[in-house]
């Protein structure tokens, strides 16, 4: 993470929630969705495995991160045979939720923790797999219609910051839509993101926060022992 880049303020608030979660687990933790694995080294005192999909975006998003691959349908996992399960930045991408959350609770053993990170205010992205926005009480149904107790709940950029993450996604967005993020691109992004982070971080400690309004959700569900999918 770097001050200069646009997504700065997004992608530190990200890691500081799953670097706290992260140090609650023991035992094995499977990143579902890793994409890149930039948490893998957040889990170095446990058992860590990636795992994601064959898809592309219109922009190409790598996979190089995972170490195993799936039909984005059923884990190739034993059923109550993981402790820990991450869900950072995917939901949004699944088209059954229900349908998905039952996957990973068959998996995760009774008691297991599963940690979700969701985007409630974000702009488009992946396109074409980008099918939903969640509110803290969206994910909180869709987790006890799935077997699941929310135990801890935090929000990101829940203050004046979120303007300026969405400015520069905004700023970012329109430069790659426009012709792609060459080197000219580029040193302009990142001569723009970095007065606009240091802007956002004083305007976070300046100005009131906003509970209702923030950028991503980040939760930890306990499977219930007796809770099944609905």
């Amino acid at each position: 993470m770097r001050i200069a880049d646009p997504f700065f303020l997004a992608q530190r608030a990200l890691r500081k929630e799953v670097a706290r979660m992260a140090a609650q687990t023991t035992g094995s933790v499977v990143d579902v969705g890793c994409g890149m694995a930039p948490y893998r080294d957040l889990f170095q005192h446990a058992q860590y495995l990636g795992i994601d999909r064959i898809v592309g975006s219109r922009f190409g998003s790598a996979r190089a991160g995972a170490d195993v691959f799936y039909d984005g349908k059923h884990l190739p996992l034993a059923t109550e045979s993981i402790d820990n399960l991450l869900c950072n930045q995917v939901l949004e991408h699944v088209f059954e939720p229900v349908a998905f959350l039952s996957e990973l609770h068959r998996v995760l053993r009774p008691g297991g923790r599963l940690m979700v990170t969701a985007p409630f205010v974000w702009d488009e992205h992946e396109q074409p797999y980008d099918y939903a926005r969640y509110s803290s009480f969206g994910l909180r149904y869709l987790a006890s219609k799935c077997g699941f107790e929310v135990v801890d709940a935090r929000r990101t950029l829940p203050d004046a910051s979120l303007f300026a993450q969405l400015w520069l996604a905004y700023c970012f967005k329109v430069m790659r839509l426009k012709g792609g993020v060459g080197i000219y691109g580029k040193l302009f992004m990142a001569a723009l993101s970095i007065p606009v982070n240091i802007a956002g971080m004083m305007l976070a400690h300046l100005l009131p926060s906003n509970e209702d309004l923030y950028l991503d959700n980040a939760m930890v569900l306990i499977r219930m022992p007796e809770g099944k999918p609905q």
